[in-house]
């Protein structure tokens, strides 16, 4: 997948089929409408293209009610190309972009810039000045300008609307077995791993310690993970928290015990996804009663990952 920070660049593939949009967190109803560009494209003998912002449209215009994004810009350029689109046009949100009008955007960059012959949006979205451009404004422009324009029907669980609102919500309410259903997969943080004070070493289960990357973590608690090192996924438990038995960090930290594995990782980046929680952190009383709460997590752990339903469903297992 090629990815453009310019909309004249060289190597830029027309004619095209276009969605545009955020996609923070690609979750199912972004999937939905990545396979319809990609298919859509396929028939149409053209390439299938995705135009995104960076930054989010609302950390430029008001970054008081700017969303922390669920992906990181790596994460999401790696799961576009996993879900088959051939390449990304990424327009600097700027003060230039913001006012411009929505049919001077479909012309500049739609017509004139990718030859687009499709245009897809997501349910609701809206872009140019004063979001002024939404499907039927497109639509009306499509007659205009000759290309197709259509709307992908949202997607819904438990008849709730999928969004990346409705994901970080769950995730903060510690809810990642609903998250991950929405998403499509296991929610997945990453990170260089970092030396701590040695605190997991001491107390017998070892711990990679996480600068984390992405902006979006789950309410503190432990978690049963899978933590991808040396392209193998290994099973984990994971603490996000502030480590109140030790006096407490301002901050959450992540800190992933992996099981059955004592390599080297300091320095390395390394992924974690998100599979069940287990508890909420809790302040003991000493080291060893807290010694023997992570034995018990760790023994929760295996066997969650032993039960035939988990082996069945995660193939990654």
């Amino acid at each position: 997948m090629e990815i453009f920070k310019a909309i004249d660049a060289p190597g830029l593939q027309r004619p095209t089929v276009v969605t545009l949009g955020v996609f923070d967190g690609l979750h199912l109803g972004h999937q939905a409408i990545v396979k319809q560009v990609v298919e859509r494209a396929l028939l149409a003998g053209a390439t299938p293209t995705l135009i995104t912002f960076d930054p989010h449209p609302r950390q430029f215009l008001r970054p008081e009610t700017a969303p922390p994004l669920l992906h990181t810009f790596h994460q999401k350029m790696e799961g576009l190309r996993l879900l088959g689109m051939h390449q990304v046009v990424v327009l600097p949100f700027n003060a230039e972009l913001a006012v411009l009008s929505a049919e001077e955007f479909v012309r500049k960059y739609l017509v004139e810039g990718l030859a687009a012959r499709e245009v897809y949006l997501g349910k609701g979205f809206a872009f140019g000045h004063n979001r002024q451009g939404n499907i039927e404004l497109l639509r009306a422009l499509s007659a205009k300008y000759g290309f197709l324009a259509d709307e992908v029907p949202e997607v819904q669980l438990r008849n709730h609307r999928i969004s990346s609102t409705m994901i970080r919500r769950l995730l903060k309410a510690g809810r990642v077995n609903l998250a991950r259903r929405m998403l499509g997969r296991p929610y997945g943080i990453e990170g260089a791993v970092a030396r701590g004070r040695g605190v997991g070493k001491e107390l017998l289960f070892p711990t990679a310690n996480l600068e984390i990357q992405n902006r979006v973590l789950p309410v503190d608690g432990v978690y049963v993970t899978l933590t991808l090192v040396d392209g193998a996924w290994r099973r984990s438990v994971t603490n996000v928290g502030k480590r109140p038995t030790f006096g407490g960090d301002v901050e959450s930290t992540v800190e992933t015990h992996l099981i059955d594995f004592d390599g080297d990782l300091y320095e390395s980046t390394i992924r974690v996804r998100l599979l069940h929680r287990l508890r909420g952190e809790k302040r003991f009383a000493n080291v060893d009663e807290l010694r023997a709460q992570i034995a018990r997590d760790r023994n929760r752990a295996i066997r969650y990952f032993d039960s035939e339903f988990v082996r069945r469903n995660l193939n990654y297992v």
